[in-house]
């Protein structure tokens, strides 16, 4: 059976090569995934949308709006207050980390996205675990 079977992941990234890396290791695990690229399309897509297992955010979008900026806007909806969200970023690992911490997020998966251990990762927090991954340690 595929670990992810069945789970509604909204994925905002921006970056096409980490779409794939994403639909090839947690959508071969049965994940049902919607990408959106820009903050305020998800924000629509949060508020209009299934109720989601997962959120993922690309913490640094090029749209204007952060991946910060989103997590806010989407604990302020009541039916979402619970959500599991997850930053995921690029940037310097230990500033965006505290500050994801510090906000309530999930967890935080430091970029390169590892194919080896995603699915493992999303799978802990949709179970109610934490994720602090700073990569390369």
């Amino acid at each position: 059976m595929r670990q992810l079977s069945g789970k509604h992941i909204l994925i905002v990234e921006d970056n096409p090569l980490n779409r794939i890396v994403y639909q090839m290791s947690l959508g071969l695990q049965g994940a049902v995934l919607v990408f959106e690229r820009h903050g305020r399309d998800a924000l629509r897509r949060v508020k209009h949308s299934t109720k989601w297992d997962l959120i993922i955010l690309d913490l640094m979008l090029g749209s204007g709006i952060s991946g910060f900026d989103i997590y806010k806007s989407i604990r302020e909806l009541p039916d979402y207050a619970d959500i599991p969200i997850i930053a995921i970023s690029a940037a310097d690992a230990a500033p965006a980390m505290a500050k994801a911490k510090q906000l309530g997020f999930s967890g935080f998966i430091s970029k390169p996205i590892d194919e080896a251990q995603i699915v493992q990762q999303v799978n802990m927090i949709i179970n109610g675990e934490t994720v602090w991954d700073m990569g390369g340690t």
